[in-house]
């Protein structure tokens, strides 16, 4: 049986606000296999973005273990951790981050630079990343010139470029409107479909049913972890209104 790409064993993670000890993850043990569509869902103080953080190497646990692609990652350095988000893990944000006075192309190409390719080849994959995602027309556009959904094609497109194994999307479709963000739902799901495993981040249960899991977090704790006979986005997108 192949490996599954995450395994946490134990994770937890406490902030201390002063005197008091707060718990955002109480002891969390899941895996989740390569290739699968996840979607992470839970109210609000609930642990899903920390969690999400710590799957993304953005932060490390206060205790327990992650195991990321085989790698033990709970005790890596900052620097380690900076390399391994390089080169394993793509992020799609809510409000897309994008740098606001640099063209898609050189958006797209960012990730690249930490890796020493020459700027030739730094363009080139960030254009074969951008045509994927339907933008070829767009490449020397800033964020002001498109519309919120180019714009998280583009964010889309810089979270693929390096090849990563894992894209953690936190709520890609909340800044979006209905056509739009179906767009970016028919989108992952085809990624996902080409092999990449992608974890969503949502509150909304519309956007999970997209998902073919669903882990639900309560209290620094998963209290409901389902398969789910994932809706087919890009059928819905095509019954949106187009005005």
């Amino acid at each position: 049986m192949e490996a599954p790409l995450i395994r946490v064993e134990n994770l937890a993670k406490h902030y201390q606000l002063g005197d008091t000890d707060v718990p955002a993850l109480r002891g969390v043990s899941l895996e989740i296999a390569r290739g699968t569509f996840v979607a992470v869902m839970g109210p609000s103080g609930s642990g899903k973005s920390t969690f999400m953080n710590l799957l993304g190497c953005l932060d490390l646990p206060s205790d327990g273990h992650y195991r990321l692609d085989g790698e033990e990652v709970s005790q890596l350095t900052d620097d380690a951790l900076s390399a391994l988000r390089n080169r394993r893990i793509g992020f799609v944000f809510q409000h897309f981050n994008l740098l606001p006075r640099t063209s898609a192309l050189d958006n797209v190409a960012l990730p690249l630079l930490y890796r020493g390719l020459t700027a030739a080849e730094r363009n080139d994959q960030a254009a074969q990343r951008l045509r994927q995602v339907g933008l070829a027309e767009r490449m020397d556009h800033h964020p002001a010139q498109l519309s919120g959904g180019q714009q998280q094609r583009v964010a889309i497109a810089r979270a693929l470029v390096g090849d990563p194994a894992l894209v953690l999307a936190d709520e890609p479709t909340g800044a979006l409107a209905s056509r739009p963000g179906g767009a970016v739902m028919a989108l992952l799901q085809q990624l996902n479909r080409e092999g990449i495993t992608v974890v969503v981040v949502t509150h909304e249960r519309d956007i999970a049913a997209y998902a073919d899991r669903i882990i639900q977090f309560r209290d620094g704790l998963v209290v409901d972890d389902q398969a789910n006979a994932r809706r087919d986005a890009a059928a819905d997108f095509a019954a949106l209104p187009t005005t």
